[in-house]
């Protein structure tokens, strides 16, 4: 009953101030920070917090702590982040000068800017960067041994769903790099800003070129039977129709959104892993329900059943190895360490990758306590200016889906680690290549402009 009293005085106060770091909590309005407080923390964090705090889980990866008091450890250590997570973002919104509900609002009203929609060279750049990602689409499929949804769709493997998913995944035989950044994150991008320019010139070339795109940002969401970023690029879309004003969320529609895919969900749960007993599957712990309230937190409990139990605290060997590369320190993924801890045996056979957690988790394994209150300031800090920055810049076409790409994938890396918001080389690349898109164009319409003035000044 006390954790119950200290769980729902916790929510109440994040709620508060998540609603004031925001400008708005409501689901007909989603922004960065409410997809942030109902993914990342409420449903993927805090409801299972709470279970495994009062002994209510049965969980099978917490049925793997020997410590049962990190039961508690973890569940105030989560508190503490769903308080003080959005109080530092609401003060750096009140030091910024920013009214959220204000500005957020002013934000949704704004009409889209469309710069360069009418230049010839500002087309052919994107469309060449269109075919860099397409052709990284089929880089990808070419250097994948298996490629499970056509393996799925064919039945000629042999594999089963969940093999064929963990083949594509450890057997890529290409550049990651080239798959992460051109394919996976590059395309959907891509065709979001070909939507806006297509649905607002309704110009026949960025009409195709989306559409183009749309099958491709399609294909490489679904070609390796991962259930998770369809659904992320379907938000990312409706997202946009909402910003730009192509689409209303009612509730009506949120009802019947929601139920279609909660469907496909458990349909997708049950062809890709082969279900067969429905009633345990659809319990509360296991199955869908228990892969949103369980799987992403019971980790983080996991993280202090081993670290400073079973293993000595990382010191900073999981930071991005860019930044601890200078010091001649090999990286160690903590999600990987307490994997092989915790799941010896899945890592024996070969089908076990990395327990990815909410982010104090990485942050504890390095650096104990300390790491959790400095990450939380930190990213809290990191992803309030980011808002505020965003709602502030102009309303065109790359800015708009910049802002949509952090809305969506923000809130998901919260629940993936630390490490990448120190060091994110998919963020950075795709933020330099689209501002870098604008800023040539505007460089070289200001030169040509310069030297017009020139040689009229010359003639006269």
């Amino acid at each position: 009953m006390l954790f119950l009293l200290i769980w729902l005085v916790v929510l109440s106060g994040s709620i508060y101030f998540f609603t004031r770091a925001s400008g708005s909590l409501s689901l007909l309005k989603p922004n960065m920070n409410s997809i942030i407080f109902y993914y990342s923390f409420f449903i993927s964090s805090y409801i299972g917090a709470l279970l495994i705090a009062m002994g209510l889980d049965d969980y099978y990866m917490i049925n793997r702590m020997v410590f049962d008091y990190n039961r508690y450890v973890g569940f105030f250590a989560i508190s503490f982040v769903m308080l003080v997570f959005p109080l530092v973002m609401y003060l750096v919104g009140r030091l910024a000068g920013f009214d959220a509900k204000k500005e957020y609002n002013a934000y949704l009203e704004k009409e889209v800017e469309l710069p360069f929609a009418g230049r010839k060279d500002f087309f052919l750049i994107f469309l060449g960067l269109s075919l860099v990602s397409l052709a990284a689409i089929a880089y990808t499929m070419l250097k994948t041994t298996h490629i499970p949804i056509l393996d799925l769709v064919l039945n000629r493997s042999g594999l089963s769903p969940g093999e064929l998913r963990i083949s594509a995944q450890r057997n890529f035989g290409g550049n990651v790099l080239i798959r992460n950044i051109f394919a996976i994150a590059l395309t959907p991008m891509l065709s979001l800003v070909a939507y806006v320019y297509a649905a607002r010139t309704k110009d026949p070339k960025w009409q195709v070129l989306f559409a183009v795109l749309f099958c491709g940002a399609v294909l490489i969401s679904v070609y390796d039977l991962a259930k998770s970023p369809i659904f992320f690029y379907i938000i990312m879309f409706m997202l946009l129709m909402l910003y730009i004003g192509k689409l209303r969320f009612t509730w009506g529609r949120l009802l019947a959104w929601g139920s279609l895919g909660a469907v496909l969900l458990v349909g997708m749960y049950i062809v890709i892993q082969g279900v067969t007993n429905i009633d345990a599957y659809l319990s509360y712990n296991s199955g869908p329900i228990g892969r949103m309230i369980f799987a992403q937190i019971a980790p983080t409990f996991l993280h202090f059943d081993t670290f400073n139990e079973a293993r000595p605290f990382l010191e900073g060997r999981s930071l991005p190895s860019s930044l601890i590369g200078l010091f001649d320190i090999d990286q160690v993924r903590s999600a990987r360490l307490v994997m092989e801890r915790v799941f010896p045996e899945k890592v024996e056979q070969g089908t076990a990758g990395v327990l990815n957690t909410l982010f104090i988790a990485e942050a504890y394994a390095n650096f104990g306590m300390l790491g959790v209150i400095a990450g939380t300031v930190y990213i809290a800090t990191l992803v309030q200016a980011l808002y505020i920055v965003f709602l502030r810049l102009p309303k065109n076409p790359v800015f708009l889906c910049l802002f949509i790409y952090f809305t969506v994938n923000i809130p998901r890396t919260l629940v993936g680690g630390f490490a990448d918001f120190l060091f994110n080389p998919i963020w950075i690349m795709i933020t330099v290549l689209f501002v870098g898109i604008m800023v040539f164009i505007r460089l070289r319409i200001d030169l040509f402009a310069f030297l017009r003035h020139r040689r009229s000044r010359v003639g006269r």
